[in-house]
Parts: structure tokens; C-alpha cells; sequence
């Protein structure tokens, strides 16, 4: 019996090391698969961590740039008023001096410019902060990763503190120049006008639209110019001594000025000071409103131009928009800056490019 099993054993010896090679190879080949597959599993669900993490930690900067906005908008409403006090001219009117006439001129000039700098620069902090803040959160992002090869971090808490103080500039030198080159324009367009002279809401658009061209495409420096020094930074010129924290500072405002110089960039401040101004004229159209019981309904096409308001009559209301402007209360005007979607979808962008490892973007 035995030498019968034997035999047939191998008669069939071919047909069983086959068989025992495919039972084996499929074994093997259903625990490598199934290794593979855990593999792939865990890859996915650790890259599905990071990126839920990535976006916990890019909205939470997003909450710090907004509230960092609002924290830096008295400074700026300070730094304005100073400059261009109109109400020391407004005290002056009371005490009816020989000069009215005078002091009424010099009233309509600084409250127009101080308004129209308040658009300007509030919209120019706006997207600096959000390019600035969003460098910074990429590079923590990455010092805190499980992964990170360095031990050197990328943002130091110095670095960070030497790097976000550059915003002064658009506090100090360029506010000033920007200041200049507004005045310019305000002088240029309502200097001859007179004080009698009856504007509509219309044509009060079309005197901001003339001003709005002669500073952004008559200056000679870009509007980058007024929110980061152009020139080297101070610390450069140490050119011996300089720390390794001061070379990374350097980095991150060259970094920043690449943003700053970018089309997307000016696109989106362009966006930004297009909803300023719009939001502005909103606020003052509350004073262009028909008298009760007029019958011209406030929407009609030309309810713009129903009603006309001596110059002298909107300059108080024009001098006064600063308040809501840089009002560091959430006020219309700032929400519509901070939610506005272009200034967000950039903010993801440049979030996105200074979170990526270095080796990933190659």
C-alpha cells in the first residue's frame, strides 16, 4: 500500500512541487499584500493627522492675524491723528478768528486725506500682517513637526519679535510719505473747489476715483513701498558682527518682500482697497439720504445723484470716518477687509508655501 502511494507520489512529483510553489507564492504573496495595505493604511492616516493638524494650526493663525489687525489699529488711528489733527483746526473755527476762511480750506484738505490714508493704510495692515504672520506660522509650523530633521529652529521667538517690529516702518516713514503723496492728490483735486459748491454722492465717488489714481498709479514708488523699506535693512549694514538670528531676520524680510512684489499680491490689495472705498462710500451715504417724505426712492439709478450737500457740510462728515475706519471694535469696515475672500484664499497660499519642507518643493 505504502509503495503504491509511493509510486504514484512520484509519478506526480512535478505536479506537486508546482502545486506546493503556487500554494507557497500565494501565501507569501497574500501576507506581502497584506503588508503593503497596512502600510498604506497607516501612510494614509498619518498624512490625513498631519493635515488635519496643518489646518488646525493655519486657522488658528488666522485668528491671531485678526486680532493682532485689531490690536495695531489705535496705534495707527494715533499715528494719523497726530499727523493730520483736524481737530485743533475744528477749535480753532470756534473761537471765529479773521482767518475762517482759511482754516475752512485747510480743514478740507487734512480731512479728506486723513480719511483717505485711514483706506490706504488700514487695508495695506491688513495684507502685511497676513503675509507676515503667515511666513511666521509656516515656519513654526515646521519646528514643530515630528519629522523635522534640524534641531535649529527656523523662527526663533527673537527672530519672530526683530521680524514682525519691521511694521513700524508703516507706522512711521512710510505713513508719512504716504501722507505726503495723498495730500498731493486731495490738494490737486478740491483745492480750487469751493466750500459753497453742492457735490452729490456721485460725484463725491468721482472726486475719490481721481484722487485714488493720481497716488496709485501717478507715485513714483509702488504702494509696497509705504508698508516695507525698500531699502537694505539697518541691521545689513552691520556688516561685520551680524548673529546668526539677525542673517534669518534678513531672510524672512527678503522673503517678504518677494510677496510684497508679487502680481497676486498687488491683486489682492487692489481688492482690498476696492472694498474699502466701497464700504467708505456706504458709510457716507447714510447723509445723502432724501429728506422724509420726498418721493425719490433711494433705489432708484440716479438716487446717487438726488441729493447734493454743500462741500463745507461733508467735510465734518468725511473727517469723521476715521473713527469707524480704524476702530479697533469689529466695525464693518474692518470685517469686510479680514473676510474678504481673495485676502483669505492668499493668506492659504502663503501659508502653504512656507509650511512645505524645502525638499518637498524641489
Amino acid at each position: 500500500m505504502f509503495s503504491s502511494v509511493w509510486n504514484f507520489i512520484k509519478r506526480h512529483k512535478r505536479k506537486f512541487i508546482v502545486t506546493g510553489a503556487v500554494v507557497g507564492g500565494v501565501y507569501f504573496l497574500g501576507k506581502y499584500a497584506q503588508k503593503k495595505i497596512r502600510e498604506i493604511q497607516e501612510k494614509e492616516a498619518t498624512e490625513y493627522i498631519a493635515q488635519a493638524r496643518r489646518q488646525f494650526h493655519f486657522e488658528s493663525n488666522q485668528r491671531t492675524c485678526n486680532m493682532t489687525v485689531l490690536s495695531m489699529l489705535p496705534p495707527l488711528k494715533e499715528a494719523i491723528i497726530n499727523q493730520l489733527n483736524s481737530e485743533s483746526l475744528t477749535a480753532l473755527l470756534k473761537t471765529k478768528p479773521d482767518n475762517k476762511l482759511e482754516i475752512w480750506e485747510d480743514l478740507k484738505i487734512i480731512s479728506f486725506t486723513r480719511t483717505i490714508v485711514g483706506v490706504y493704510s488700514t487695508c495695506m495692515l491688513v495684507v502685511l500682517l497676513r503675509v507676515q504672520l503667515n511666513i511666521i506660522g509656516g515656519y513654526l509650523y515646521l519646528d514643530n513637526s515630528v519629522g523635522k530633521n534640524s534641531m535649529t529652529p527656523l523662527a526663533p521667538p527673537d527672530v519672530q519679535q526683530q521680524y514682525l517690529s519691521s511694521i513700524q516702518h508703516l507706522l512711521g516713514d512710510g505713513l508719512t510719505e504716504l501722507m505726503t503723496i495723498v495730500k498731493k492728490a486731495v490738494q490737486n483735486s478740491l483745492g480750487g473747489m469751493s466750500l459753497k459748491q453742492s457735490l452729490s454722492l456721485l460725484e463725491l465717488e468721482q472726486q475719490l476715483s481721481w484722487i485714488r489714481a493720481e497716488v496709485e498709479a501717478g507715485a513714483e514708488r509702488p504702494l509696497s513701498w509705504y508698508m516695507l523699506a525698500d531699502d537694505e535693512n539697518a541691521l545689513a549694514d552691520q556688516a561685520c558682527g551680524l548673529t546668526e538670528n539677525d542673517a534669518v531676520t534678513i531672510r524672512l524680510l527678503n522673503e517678504t518682500r518677494d510677496m510684497l512684489d508679487s502680481p497676486d499680491f498687488t491683486t489682492v490689495l487692489s481688492a482690498c482697497l476696492n472694498r474699502g472705498f466701497s464700504r467708505l462710500l456706504d458709510n457716507l451715504a447714510e447723509f445723502f439720504r432724501p429728506p422724509p417724505g420726498d418721493s425719490t426712492p433711494s433705489s432708484a439709478p440716479d438716487s446717487l445723484s438726488a441729493v447734493s450737500l454743500p462741500l463745507a457740510k461733508i467735510i465734518p462728515i468725511v473727517n469723521g470716518q476715521i473713527n469707524t475706519i480704524c476702530s479697533e471694535t469689529p466695525s464693518h469696515f474692518v470685517q469686510d477687509l479680514l473676510m474678504n475672500d481673495q485676502v483669505k484664499e492668499f493668506a492659504a497660499n502663503v501659508y502653504e508655501t512656507f509650511s512645505t519642507p524645502q525638499e518637498l518643493q524641489k
